[in-house]
């Protein structure tokens, strides 16, 4: 069976996974359309008071499944096609209920980005953590680097960004990037405690509480996620990236111009 991301309801609780286990859950492009579906489900779904997005298997989430890009046929251009990639996932900006995402394994690219776009982020122990894209001849487009840089600062941001380097759990935990880090066995059940904890709590309290956080943090999210459209796309078409790209397939080494 292809990836596909399911929700289902705890009372008052949805809980989305991703649910790719072949490919660690790594996101095709119908399973993007499958999560943005379920956040516009959510935003209509009164007596919603939290969410879970957890993922099945060894691993949250290992970024793009790289061999389904393309996968949907469509007359959009690269422009176009990330524009409906960031209305898509800045629903989660539009729910009043806050996310808390499990994480387990890999947390990789747009995927990690996209969990921290969320609340409340906790890990097992074997979590990691990455943003590979500029070994792909790209940057971070999905605007999860505007939370990071609030979270870390500019070091660790650029460590990330521009080596590539990997975070392991305790990392994370000690840079704020998760509040909590469980056994791996104990994930599912504290994120559902922590859940049911918020779910108690009176509705429009959480949702204030929300909001003021929400607002200290988002304006310079949107223009994060502004300038990456912009950039995204002028590299998408740049003397460079089709350099790259001909280096790759010619098994040659490149020789870059900086156009």
């Amino acid at each position: 069976m292809p990836g596909q991301v399911t929700v289902e309801y705890d009372g008052a609780i949805a809980i989305i996974t991703n649910d790719n286990q072949e490919k660690r859950n790594a996101f095709s492009d119908d399973m993007d359309a499958q999560l943005f579906d379920i956040l516009g489900q959510l935003r209509c779904r009164r007596g919603l008071r939290c969410v879970i997005w957890r993922g099945e298997g060894h691993s949250w989430s290992s970024g793009r499944d790289v061999a389904a890009i393309g996968g949907q046929q469509v007359e959009l251009t690269h422009h176009e096609l990330m524009s409906r990639g960031h209305r898509g996932i800045l629903q989660i900006f539009d729910l009043d209920a806050p996310i808390i995402v499990p994480i387990q394994g890999w947390a990789i690219g747009g995927s990690f980005q996209r969990a921290l776009l969320c609340d409340i982020r906790i890990a097992a122990e074997d979590a990691k953590f990455m943003l590979p894209e500029t070994g792909h001849g790209v940057i971070p487009d999905t605007g999860g680097v505007g939370r990071l840089y609030e979270m870390c600062g500019h070091g660790v941001v650029s460590d990330m960004v521009l080596t590539g380097r990997s975070l392991d759990a305790t990392e994370a935990l000690a840079l704020g990037i998760v509040s909590r880090v469980v056994p791996r066995e104990e994930l599912d059940a504290t994120a559902l405690q922590m859940a049911e904890r918020i779910a108690a709590a009176p509705e429009v309290t959480i949702k204030m509480a929300r909001r003021v956080i929400k607002h200290l943090s988002e304006p310079d999210v949107r223009t994060s996620m502004a300038d990456e459209l912009v950039y995204q796309t002028f590299i998408n078409k740049s003397d460079d990236f089709a350099e790259f790209r001909a280096a790759r397939a010619e098994n040659r080494e490149p020789t870059y111009r900086g156009s």
